[in-house]
């Protein structure tokens, strides 16, 4: 079977995974039997479908029609037979234990198609052993969405021992047409890639507690505000339910040992069913304020310790062929959020330091779980997962720079800066600061590049504002917050500075850091669906990148106060009445919209561009000093040979060829 074969997708399983994966393969176009097993399971499965698709086409981020057709192919079913008749692939989505499973799998080979391909949604058990049950382990594979599936990009996609290439191809571009980013495992093993990292990480955080060494707010402040993680240990134990994460664990410690042994502080939890939010109380309690992590605790011998055992896992994970570090690395910042994958956050503590760390515990305490793998100690002596820092060689289309937060590519005299953060809505760190100001610097030292276009990864955001988390790593410390401020204003004055023109493209949310970032262009265009605002005010802060100067030029004063003092979103057709945005269309042509533009400013002459830019400068605060700018350009621009080939191209009816000379 080929990926154009697949019309019909049977999802067994109309719970909250269920329901959310049944709606993905529905938007994707493919026809959906969503089975449970009585009516009222598959109804209120159907409802939230319904409910799902009006959210979506209520924020514009599909049309009314659109929602209506891919709930119109979605049917209901409680008969498995029926839900089965003409099943090209079916994803069993029932409840994470084995023995349910396999019963569902034991009846489901009766009635599905000779030739449909069986996958499993599984955060961590076996694909081997599942597809034992089935009369096709070849064509048998696991799909492991991530809640909520219509949000979530990521999908691990793994091989069970029997599980042949061209069902994992098909899977992969199943998953692709879904609008998903498929990682592949490939092999079978507890965890896979994102659970393997995230639970022993929660069970470390654990141990550190249970042994006194810290406390949880010691603990959750140091991975939230130092590491950059999403939430803290303990926050995000509670979030997803202590409960999932310690069966989870259970699983790898009969599988993969005594090093995966649960902490005795997640099994009183469980036991005490006190298993997070859901219950109203877990390490946190949510029935009084929930979870209020302080963000000037860190402790960085806590911070060395939760690496140093996140860094063994990724070791284990490449050194058992599980995968790559490319792919750990990407799934881990997809499925979990984090700031940088796994092992760059390792790479960058040190592997060395980490191993040492790892080797003083194991002797403290003989625990299993802090032998460091061979594969780490290699890595170690190689300086690094990768080897240690490489630059990207020089190619056609590629700036000769490899950079972690952005993808910086040379295409046709147009400079293309995308900032590469989709799991994070491509908010902005300081290390993105960092390397934007490199780039800039590098496009605008290029005569090869005439205009520079500015965009962000994905379609949810150009960028929804600074990186809150990695900027409160510094625990509210004025002066550094001053540095903080200086960074992001300095790194946007060279884009506002370069003599090239700049073209912001605004795809979703651009709020805050992300607005003043869009500010420093010289030209917006922007999708009918993009939000705006400058919302600092809500979080008793102000525009500290340039915002409180930039914006009033652009649309005046009076408007520039009521869009900061308010800090509300704006639809992006009111921000193109204040004059704010250039140009709007339709979500589907701000691509090719934009680099139209880009190569039409690409196409005009440098030379006159640049000294346009400088003199419309030197003016705002200076008329006289303007003037004279301009007077002086265009007494330079009489003696240039793009002068007189505009004059040539103007008398003869056609287009100019400007060289900037």
């Amino acid at each position: 079977m080929e990926l154009e074969d697949v019309q019909r997708v049977t999802v067994l399983g109309a719970g909250n995974m269920g329901h959310g994966i049944a709606e993905v393969a529905a938007l994707a176009g493919y026809d959906v039997a969503m089975r449970d097993i009585n009516e009222e399971f598959v109804q209120n499965g159907y409802d939230q479908i319904e409910w799902s698709l009006g959210k979506l086409a209520e924020k514009d981020r599909i049309g009314d029609e659109e929602a209506d057709a891919a709930l119109d192919r979605v049917e209901p079913y409680v008969d498995l037979a029926d839900s089965l008749a003409d099943a090209d692939v079916v994803i069993e989505v029932v409840p994470e234990k084995m023995a349910i499973k396999q019963d569902v799998y034991e009846e489901v080979v009766e009635y599905a198609p000779e030739e449909a391909i069986f996958v499993t949604n599984t955060s961590s058990l076996s694909i081997t052993e599942l597809s034992e049950v089935t009369d096709r382990p070849e064509r048998f594979c696991g799909m492991h969405f991530f809640n909520p599936p219509v949000r979530m990009d990521l999908v691990e996609v793994i091989s069970g021992a029997h599980t042949d290439e061209a069902t994992l191809d098909l899977i992969e571009g199943l998953a692709e047409s879904m609008g998903k980013t498929p990682v592949r495992v490939r092999k079978d093993s507890p965890g896979f890639i994102v659970n393997r990292i995230l639970v022993p990480l929660m069970n470390e955080a654990a141990w550190i507690v249970e042994s006194g060494d810290a406390d949880i707010e010691t603990v959750d402040s140091t991975t939230k505000f130092d590491m950059g993680l999403p939430m803290g240990s303990f926050e995000l134990a509670d979030q997803v339910g202590i409960d999932v994460g310690y069966h989870v664990l259970e699983y790898m410690h009969e599988v993969l040992g005594d090093a995966y042994r649960p902490c005795p502080l997640l099994a009183e939890k469980v036991e005490a069913e006190e298993l997070g939010k859901k219950t109203g109380s877990g390490f946190y309690d949510y029935e009084n304020g929930g979870a209020q992590v302080p963000t000037d605790a860190v402790d960085a011998d806590v911070r060395r310790r939760l690496l140093a055992v996140m860094a063994n896992e990724v070791a284990g994970l490449i050194g058992n062929d599980v995968a790559d570090v490319d792919d750990i690395d990407r799934a881990v910042m997809l499925g979990a959020g984090f700031p940088d994958g796994p092992a760059k956050l390792a790479d960058s503590e040190g592997l060395d330091e980490l191993v040492e760390v790892l080797d003083a515990l194991s002797e403290e305490t003989g625990e299993e779980r802090y032998e460091a793998t061979d594969h780490l100690r290699s890595a170690a002596q190689a300086g690094g997962f990768r080897g240690g820092d490489a630059e990207a060689e020089d190619g056609d289309g590629d700036t000769g720079t490899d950079y972690d937060t952005l993808t910086v590519s040379v295409e046709e005299r147009i400079g293309h800066i995308e900032i590469d953060r989709p799991h994070r809505m491509n908010t902005i760190s300081g290390e993105l600061l960092d390397e934007l100001a490199d780039a800039i610097d590098r496009l605008d030292a290029d005569d090869e590049v005439r205009a520079i276009l500015l965009s962000g990864a994905g379609d949810r955001a150009f960028s929804a504002g600074a990186d809150v988390q990695s900027m409160a790593a510094g625990g509210g410390d004025p002066l550094e917050a001053v540095e903080i401020s200086r960074n992001g204003q300095q790194t946007f004055g060279k884009l506002e500075e370069s003599d090239k023109p700049v073209i912001a493209a605004i795809d979703g949310y651009c709020l805050g850091g992300g607005m003043e970032l869009a500010t420093a262009a010289d030209l917006r265009i922007a999708s009918e669906r993009s939000e705006l605002g400058q919302p600092e005010h809500d979080l008793g802060l102000l525009p500290g990148w340039g915002g409180t100067q930039r914006l009033a030029r652009i649309v005046g004063e009076g408007r520039a106060k009521e869009i900061i003092f308010t800090a509300d979103r704006y639809e992006a057709e009111t921000l193109a009445e204040y004059g704010f945005i250039n140009e709007l269309v339709p979500d589907d042509e701000l691509d090719e919209r934009a680099w139209e533009l880009a190569e039409q400013l690409a196409a005009g002459p440098p030379i006159a561009q640049r000294y346009t830019k400088r003199a419309m400068h030197a003016g705002r605060t200076d008329d006289e000093a303007g003037l004279e700018v301009e007077a002086q350009a265009f007494g330079h621009l009489m003696n240039t040979e793009d002068l007189m080939e505009g004059m040539t191209a103007f008398m003869g009816d056609g287009e100019p060829d400007f060289k900037g000379k």
